[in-house]
């Protein structure tokens, strides 16, 4: 990388919000012209129970959406797969054809509401699902504002709910790139994610350095594509946690912009400023959040919300109190949602741009940050590049043993989890939790097999034969999934058919 990348702070000229390398903010004004978008991630048992929540939350003055799928969609299985069985609907909602997408979406203003899709392996059959509802409704593809994660590296690092090997799907991920920058331009083509990173376990260096070295290789592989950097890199966001350490988080945020900005503009030659730019949506730290004593989640979540406006986040979703014991309920989503309100009116935060730039201890911490991230990245690249350091098991083995020393600092009580190894009490709070009905599995079978015996099968057959054959040769992905899509293909379906063509990823052991 670059020498300008790091350590450059002694010669660095006082920078203002809204200029390069952006450590300041992206916007010269930030949220005084605009506040960040406030987008609770929600979604469980069916697409009519989902809808309701969303407008619920919309009514409550949520600003944004931010659909949450359960475990079978995001691994490309129906209802009716034995491996569903005991998953559908529980950590999301179960989307299976375009017609659970129409209600899912049913009376949300496609052109008013912006959308974030949480999907990363069966990602572009989602978008193709929502694309096709929207020509349904005469809701023009321009007019859709959004994002859709599509980061699978991370998945092979830190979640797990991959189905292709690597290279195949890093094809769908730029297939998408290229497929938007034509027909979708205002949607964000991936949302590249650091937070399912810190969950498992890294350090805020580790989050920043590991997140970035996967954009990169996103870039990489995009411009391999035959796709010029500055068509598709000012639709690429990014996704980061939001933990407990403010001073840490907001020196990680302006770190993670400076660092961004350089290597789009050294490293791969952007000349769009909006190329250079970080932007990112943050989520509060559900790993730090306790069964023990829910209520104090209330004010560990107001803290990380406050550490992501104060670091200069475009949307956020702050969590709810009873995350560690269920699903939230519509009380405790209530009062999350609050505390991003608080902040917005009436703590004042949003009023000055960059709030803590010029103090010594996140200037300090912003260099530390950015030189470490930078460090991690040199080595990353010694190795051949994100995808080789991933394949090597380099980067899970670096989140496993910090995840190690964070649990034995825990138990130890070096680190103090205040009523968990510290000032804990037998007092249980009632509170009311949510529960998914587990009809709601039964019930999700009988629909897709009643879709699959109601729709024409001759053009369902067609459309995966074409899929098939496109998955094939080297020919862009989407169109032909779309057309699946709108032939009332499953997710399911629409998944084996890449699935026989692409094969399955399985992880090899690490030691």
């Amino acid at each position: 990388m670059e020498q300008e990348t790091i350590n450059d702070s002694a010669d660095r000229k006082p920078e203002k919000p809204g200029e390069y390398p952006y450590t300041r903010g992206i916007h010269p004004n930030m949220y005084r012209g605009r506040l960040w978008t406030m987008r609770q991630y929600a979604g469980f048992g069916t697409a009519e129970e989902s809808n309701r929540r969303y407008h619920y939350l919309l009514d409550q003055g949520q600003t944004g959406l931010s659909i949450a799928f359960d475990l079978p969609t995001q691994m490309g299985l129906d209802p009716d797969h034995p491996l569903a069985a005991g998953e559908i609907g529980k950590v999301g909602v179960s989307i299976s054809s375009l017609r659970d997408m129409e209600v899912l979406l049913d009376r949300i203003p496609l052109d008013r509401v912006s959308i974030s899709m949480t999907i990363n392996s069966t990602a572009a059959i989602l978008l193709a699902m929502l694309l096709s509802n929207a020509r349904k409704r005469d809701v023009s593809w321009d007019a859709l504002r959004g994002t859709i994660q599509n980061d699978i590296l991370k998945e092979y690092i830190a979640r797990g709910t991959y189905i292709y090997p690597p290279a195949a799907s890093i094809r769908l991920t730029t297939d998408l790139f290229a497929f938007c920058r034509q027909n979708v331009p205002n949607w964000n083509t991936i949302s590249v994610s650091g937070y399912h990173i810190r969950e498992a376990g890294s350090t805020a260096v580790q989050e920043v350095a590991f997140t970035l070295a996967d954009g990169i290789a996103y870039v990489q592989s995009a411009i391999e594509a035959g796709l010029a950097v500055d068509d598709f890199a000012p639709q690429i966001s990014f996704f980061f946690n939001a933990h407990n350490n403010i001073l840490e988080e907001v020196a990680k945020f302006r770190a993670a912009r400076r660092l961004w900005a350089k290597i789009m503009r050294l490293r791969f030659g952007a000349a769009n400023p909006r190329s250079w730019t970080l932007r990112f949506h943050a989520q509060t730290a559900g790993s730090t959040l306790t069964a023990q004593q829910p209520e104090n989640n209330v004010v560990r979540v107001a803290l990380q919300a406050l550490a992501a406006v104060l670091g200069g986040a475009q949307s956020l979703h702050t969590n709810s109190l009873d995350e560690a014991l269920s699903l939230p309920s519509s009380k405790a989503v209530r009062i999350a949602l609050r505390t991003q309100q608080i902040i917005a009116f009436e703590s004042g935060i949003a009023d000055t741009p960059d709030p803590t730039g010029g103090s010594y201890a996140v200037e300090a911490l912003t260099d530390e940050i950015e030189a470490a991230a930078a460090s991690y990245i040199r080595k990353i690249d010694e190795m051949g590049g994100m995808l080789r350091a991933i394949e090597s098991g380099y980067v899970q083995r670096e989140i496993q043993e910090s995840a190690y020393r964070h649990q034995r600092s825990v138990e130890s009580g070096e680190t103090v989890i205040v009523g968990q190894n510290r000032y804990a009490t037998e007092e249980r709070l009632a509170i009311e939790t949510l529960v998914v009905d587990d009809r709601v599995g039964s019930d999700r079978t009988a629909a897709v097999q009643s879709l699959r015996s109601q729709r024409d099968s001759a053009t369902a057959a067609a459309a995966l034969a074409q899929l098939r054959r496109s998955a094939q040769g080297s020919g862009n992905l989407l169109p032909p999934i779309i057309a699946a899509v709108e032939a009332l293909c499953t997710v399911g379906e629409i998944s084996d058919c890449l699935r026989g063509v692409f094969g399955e990823y399985h992880e090899s052991v690490i030691l």
